[in-house]
């Protein structure tokens, strides 16, 4: 198959080093579940704090810095859920190292 016709779903595969398609869809749905979840927590937290407008902002700007971890625990959460841990625990383990600038080991 040429480059110019394949599919996204291929190239998703392709790239996340994944057996099937049926594997990216799964992966791509614990990224959307992962997402919502993280998106429907704010105003419960929010509640739960008794956030006033006086702190509002505050703890907005907390909310974002605390995120990226909370984030990540989803995702290896949904991960497990969704019988993909392993090809999450990777993924976090290379953002990581980007994130520190260390390079994988050879």
């Amino acid at each position: 198959m040429s480059k110019e016709k394949e599919s996204w779903v291929n190239r998703l595969q392709d790239r996340w080093n994944l057996k099937s398609g049926w594997q990216v869809a799964i992966v791509l749905i614990v990224f959307a579940c992962t997402g919502f979840t993280v998106l429907f927590l704010k105003k419960p937290l929010f509640r739960l704090i008794h956030a006033s407008e006086e702190y509002y902002t505050l703890l907005t700007i907390l909310y974002y810095i605390l995120i990226l971890p909370i984030y990540n625990l989803i995702l290896l959460f949904y991960g497990f859920i969704f019988g993909q841990f392993n090809f999450f625990w990777e993924f976090e383990k290379r953002m990581f190292r980007r994130f520190s600038g260390k390079r994988p080991q050879q």
